[in-house]
This record gives C-alpha cells, structure tokens and sequence, in this order.
C-alpha cells in the first residue's frame, strides 16, 4: 500500500471515530462551532440563556452561541469558565472580578440584574432590625462570594460585622439557608432570589429584613450590579466587535422578559424553578432585571464604586482597573 493509500485511510477512520463521537468530550460535541457557553441549573441563568436560545437574539446579531451546556455545581460552573471550557459566562460581576484580578484572561460586558436579588429574611415574629440580630443565629451560604459581598456592604453601611456580632451558621447553597428559616432553626437567612420568592410561596409570612440593592441604593446612590456577562479575552481576539453584540444581546433578553414576564416564565420551563415562583419574583422587584453596559461610563462607576468597597473590606486584593470592562 503507497503512502497517499494509507494518508487517505487514516483521514477517512478520523472522520468516521470524530462523526460516531469517539474521543470527543460531551461540551465538544453540544457546542461545535461558533462561541460556547453554558448555564447553571437550576437558577437564574437558564432563564437568561433560555429566552436568548428561544428568540434566537445571538443571530439577531451575528453571534452563534449554540446550545448551552448545563451545569449542576456552581464551583464547577465558574472553574470550567476560568480554565477556558467556554467563551460567554452568566455570573455575578464579583466572582468576575476576583478572577480577573487573579490573572484570568476575561473581560466584563454587561450587568443583567440589580443586588435587590440578594436578601435577609426573617419569621413573621423575628427581628425587626439588624442591630437586633446580634447575638442570633443567620443561616448562611459562607462559601459564596454573595456572602461576602453582602457582609461587606453591611459592615461598610450599617457599621455590623455579621461575623462578630451573630452566630453565622453555615449552609450548602442558598436554597437550605431559607430551609433552616422554615424549619424554625435559624433566626435569619441570607439567601437571593428566586429562593427567596419560592420560602415566601410555601410559607408566606416570611419577611425581608434587608434587601442588600436597597440598602446600597439609599446609601450610595447607585444600583448595585449583581449578575452580569463575563467573556474570555481569546474569544475577544477572535472577534473585537463583541462585546458591542453580545450587550445588545442581553439588553434586548432583558427588556423582553420585562416586556412579557408570562411569556419568558414559560419558556424557561427547564430553570428548575415553577414559573409562577420566576414570576412573583420579578413582580416582587426582588428579582430586579435590570441592563448596565459597561461602555456606559455609568455602569462602569456602579461596578467600580462596589468594587472599592469590596477592596476597602479585603473581599478583592486590589481596585478594578478599566481592562476588567470589555467596551
């Protein structure tokens, strides 16, 4: 057998093994071609990702982001992001930060929702303050850095340290922090939406103590980001007209779910979460959707005035500079 004979076989098994999926890695094979990304089940981004598969808004502008790939470990969503797995990330702007700042090759394009997603909630016959928590019990997810966001703004504005002043006791996930409230083991839970709307569902005379975006909004006077879109700095390279899209994609995800919440609700039938509980949440305005582009000097002032705070309390180890904003 001459060598182009053999050249052409080797060629020909290479397609046959690629086309029946051997050797290929199931993100390999869910996203060939065009940008990856993926979303986190059960939560809030699937309700992002979904609405923009669904309306097909990545073509409206020349982006093919394929079909997301699913997640079900928040640490693993976020690690795969870092190591390169895939292009376009639905996250909070703090974990993008402390990556950024870590040396990870990203860039921030846009927030999609305010910090009144993030809440502290009580029974009905709980405290009536912060200061009067001193001394109780706040079930906590201690390992997210929407805890240590939080407990940063709350010492920075309310003067409280939830660390020295209450017994944190610390939970998997934000789900079993407003459980332990339910179950009468918890004084407080510091959890975010749509856990907080779905406690409030089962048990309705579950009330917020303090809502963070609120809080930041009264004393600052600015929204405080909270999800947002984080993108590599390779698929940045590939295309520098990106981030110009990929913003008027999530504003345009945004503004419909805003314009039609019993539409979207529906359609993100697969986030895990009923939809009258997504629902409820938007209606409440904890679950506050809520586009801030980063070319917008604007949005680039809210992420940095938080940010400082967060350098302020040690929660990131130095400030933002303006290469963490892709615009």
């Amino acid at each position: 057998m001459d060598n182009s004979r053999r050249m052409f076989l080797k060629a020909t098994a290479g397609l046959t093994m690629a086309g029946a999926g051997f050797g290929a890695s199931p993100f390999a094979m869910a996203q060939s071609g065009g940008l990856k990304w993926a979303s986190l089940s059960p939560g809030f981004t699937i309700l992002i990702t979904d609405y923009i598969a669904e309306k097909g808004l990545d073509k409206k502008y020349g982006v093919n982001l394929g079909k997301p790939t699913e997640y079900t470990s928040v640490s693993t969503y976020y690690n795969d992001f870092v190591a390169g797995q895939y292009d376009v990330c639905v996250g909070t702007w703090d974990t993008f930060a402390s990556r950024y700042l870590a040396g990870v090759p990203m860039r921030f394009v846009s927030a999609i929702s305010t910090g009144n997603m993030i809440n502290i909630v009580v029974p009905a016959n709980g405290v009536t303050s912060l200061k009067a928590l001193e001394g109780k019990t706040v079930a906590a997810p201690q390992s997210t850095g929407t805890y240590r966001l939080t407990k940063a703004i709350i010492k920075e504005l309310a003067g409280i340290d939830l660390e020295t002043s209450m017994r944190v006791q610390n939970v998997d996930n934000p789900a079993a922090a407003v459980t332990l409230v339910m179950a009468n083991r918890a004084d407080a839970a510091l959890s975010w939406e749509p856990n907080i709307t779905s406690a409030i569902t089962k048990m309705p005379d579950i009330r917020v103590l303090y809502n963070t975006g609120d809080e930041f909004r009264k004393k600052v006077g600015l929204d405080l980001p909270y999800f947002g879109v984080g993108v590599r700095a390779e698929a940045l390279a590939r295309d520098p007209s990106l981030p110009g899209k990929l913003d008027k994609i999530f504003a345009d995800c945004v503004a419909g779910i805003l314009g039609n919440v019993d539409e979207a609700v529906k359609l993100a039938a697969t986030s895990g979460i009923p939809a009258n509980v997504l629902k409820a949440a938007i209606a409440s305005n904890r679950m506050q959707l809520k586009h801030l582009s980063m070319a917008d000097p604007k949005g680039r002032e809210a992420v940095k005035t938080a940010a400082d705070l967060l350098h302020k309390n040690a929660v990131l180890p130095r400030a933002l500079d303006d290469k963490f904003f892709a615009a």
